[in-house]
């Protein structure tokens, strides 16, 4: 399948994942900004995908991005981050939300499995009221939070650093 044909609308999104759930197969939902694809983001994907049998992923709009990273971010646009987080085999599909949080998307979509990274635990998981309200299992999965876009952007600003 083409990149591009993985990226999908809302609804868009919704009508394959009913096609998917009307054959059996288990919905996974991860969810991130991606500014700056590095290996713990490939890692936590893999890993979400492990979860189920199709992986989407939300990706935080520019908009959003910016409001929760501050000014400067996101550096790629949501266009640019969805067509590499599509580029990845793990990646079955992946939808632009513009909410500050993927409560709605949750609530939308009702995946069986929600995938957060080792940044959380599952008290700390910010959705975890509304996926237990939904019946969706909350699985923390990736390697440990060695990764951060952060930082890398910060070694990037001070030349001569590793």
């Amino acid at each position: 399948m083409d990149t591009r044909e993985k990226i999908l609308s809302r609804e868009g999104v919704r009508e394959v994942i009913d096609e998917h759930r009307r054959a059996g197969k288990k919905i996974v939902l991860a969810n991130g900004i991606f500014d700056l694809l590095h290996a713990g983001h490939v890692r936590y994907l893999k890993a979400a995908k492990a979860e189920g049998d199709v992986l989407v992923t939300g990706i935080n709009s520019d908009s959003s991005a910016k409001q929760l990273k501050g000014e400067g971010r996101p550096i790629l646009t949501e266009r640019a981050r969805a067509a590499l987080v599509a580029a990845l085999d793990a990646v079955d599909y992946v939808v632009i939300f513009d909410d500050l949080d993927v409560k709605p998307l949750l609530r939308e979509l009702q995946p069986d499995v929600h995938a957060k990274g080792t940044d959380y635990t599952p008290e700390t998981v910010p959705e975890r009221e509304i996926a237990r309200l939904l019946g969706i299992r909350v699985a923390i999965v990736g390697d440990p939070k060695r990764h951060s876009t952060r930082e890398l952007l910060g070694r990037l600003r001070r030349p001569g650093e590793r």
